[in-house]
């Protein structure tokens, strides 16, 4: 691939609106031209400049995936601030963890009216926990002190002059950091991502390359704003002059409507959790997809196989890829054989680096030959934000992220991913870390010791299990972990399976989690039980 000049993040935006006039951004309720977001992100930061936002400062963004999202986005990293994708997904718990943690000068929340979560009601007991946090602007109905309503917010950005933020965003370096995105892992709380102009930029036109965009192309993505698989395609979308199709809350057949309405030539559900949703829908059979052309889907080669059976005439193609590495590492290619794209996750995409090592000795591993992931490169995250040590013990001093998962690289250039060596789980796409988990459930008053591991899923790949001991003369029963969990941790963190134990498998002086995940494993295989039971969940969240 060739490469444009590299810019900025608000760059990128306005140069795109000077090449092209049509529609950029589609959501259920709302859309807008190119042009027309530009405008929108030049208000957002004119109204952070009003609030005394200055550069390299932090704004949270907890809102609903919608126009506000990305103008707010835009127009923070535009005058060189540091914009703070909060997971929507997150309760109290992680909210109270990241707000402070992130050093948020303003947050934009919003809730009331017909809005499905509540945003500012979950953040208002946790705002005096963030002390450099000035500012929490109310994008919703009928806000009050302590917020700043909308209106308050655009009667500020108008006393801004327009020519202050193009004053500001020249001094926007590309090796300025452009985003902290958090993001669960083995650690026990959620860690911020330090992600650049120059990593967003490149990978957002190295979608464009693998993705074969146009301006008459047209990007369905579901996964959310808050997850780098949601933001670095809206900006190659923006930069190739196409629409962005967004479906803010997945729903399978809302998905199927706008797939169809908008003649999308390239779905990105990434997980087949979302994508079979799609294709088992009563009204898949009767929707117009002709128009889509390709599709990327991560899963086994057989479930790889069987869903390009049932589109023979879409080009599914998988890929490989984190928040570290700035979305993706490797990406197949419609011009890969049907064997590469359904075992490999593609080729590197330009400007990354792979290395793969023995895990024990590190040395490096001959092609073909399993070992850990190491990488780097132009999308390689700068470190994990506040946790110099973490980031010390992650990135060597060659410069590669030594990511704890199993790969393989062939002699002809195609990555293959083989599973984890870290602890954490993956459930339906989501990082999640068992200390984490582990450290809530420890707090319900029976629990004396909690183990958390993962337990293989048909639907999510992956779901949580915990290994309970209740503290002496204590009672509790599986449902009422469970419970305890609903509504306070996120949806996918809560577990699905509850054992009880008064003696532990040890390894040396830890638990052996390992023998753990082999006895539920046994025992799931042994009745039968491939998928685990759906969890009761508030209604007012979305999975």
């Amino acid at each position: 691939m060739s490469w444009i000049e590299v810019t900025t993040v608000g760059d990128l935006v306005s140069r795109a609106a000077a090449r092209h006039s049509g529609e950029g951004i589609v959501f259920p309720s709302e859309r807008a031209t190119i042009p027309a977001l530009d405008a929108m992100a030049d208000h957002f930061a004119r109204g952070l400049l009003a609030l005394g936002v200055r550069r390299y400062e932090h704004v949270g963004i907890l809102l609903p995936q919608r126009l506000d999202y990305v103008a707010a986005f835009i127009g923070a990293a535009r005058i060189g601030a540091v914009p703070v994708p909060i997971n929507a997904r997150f309760k109290g718990s992680e909210l109270s963890h990241v707000i402070p943690h992130a050093d948020i000068s303003v947050l934009f929340v919003s809730g009331g009216g017909d809005e499905v979560i509540d945003y500012a009601g979950l953040v208002t007991d946790i705002l005096p926990q963030a002390p450099l946090l000035r500012h929490t602007v109310h994008l919703g109905s009928g806000a009050s002190d302590p917020f700043v309503s909308r209106e308050e917010f655009d009667l500020g950005a108008e006393q801004v002059d327009l020519a202050e933020v193009r004053r500001l965003s020249e001094l926007v370096l590309v090796r300025d950091v452009a985003m902290i995105m958090y993001t669960s892992g083995t650690t026990a709380e959620p860690k911020g991502c330090m992600i650049t102009h120059e990593a967003m930029v490149r990978q957002a036109q190295n979608y464009q390359e693998r993705y074969e965009l146009t301006p008459s192309s047209a990007f369905w993505d579901p996964l959310p704003l808050f997850h780098i698989g949601g933001i670095v395609p809206m900006l190659a979308c923006l930069d190739a002059g196409c629409r962005y199709c967004h479906p803010d809350q997945f729903d399978p057949a809302e998905a199927l409507q706008m797939l169809e309405a908008e003649r999308c030539t390239v779905a990105m559900p990434v997980f087949d959790t979302i994508w079979l949703d799609v294709l088992d829908h009563p009204r898949y059979v009767q929707t117009d997809l002709s128009a889509l052309h390709m599709l990327l889907l991560l899963g086994t080669p057989e479930s790889l196989r069987l869903t390009q059976q049932r589109m023979p005439g879409v080009i599914q193609v998988s890929g490989s890829g984190s928040t570290e590495a700035c979305a993706q590492l490797a990406l197949g290619s419609s011009r890969d054989p049907l064997e590469k794209r359904v075992t490999t996750c593609g080729k590197l995409v330009s400007g990354q680096e792979v290395l793969i090592i023995d895990p024990e000795t590190g040395a490096e591993q001959p092609a073909g030959q399993s070992g850990e992931l190491l990488f780097r490169g132009v999308g390689r995250f700068e470190g994990y934000y506040k946790e110099p040590e973490l980031t010390s013990a992650v990135i060597d001093r060659d410069g590669w992220y030594h990511s704890g998962d199993l790969a393989s690289m062939s002699a002809d250039g195609y990555l293959s991913y083989e599973g984890r060596l870290k602890d954490s789980l993956k459930v339906g796409g989501e990082n999640v870390s068992p200390m984490e988990v582990e450290d809530f459930i420890r707090a319900h008053p029976a629990v004396s010791i909690v183990s958390v591991v993962g337990a293989a899923d048909e639907r999510y790949g992956e779901v949580v299990a915990a290994f309970v001991e209740l503290a002496p003369g204590a009672v509790a029963t599986e449902e009422e972990i469970v419970e305890f969990c609903l509504g306070k941790i996120a949806t996918f963190k809560v577990p699905r399976y509850v054992r009880f134990v008064e003696e532990w498998p040890m390894s040396g002086t830890k638990i052996a989690k390992r023998l753990l995940r082999d006895r539920l494993a046994d025992e799931l295989r042994e009745a039968g039980i491939r998928q685990a039971p759906a969890v009761r969940r508030p209604a007012a969240e979305a999975r």
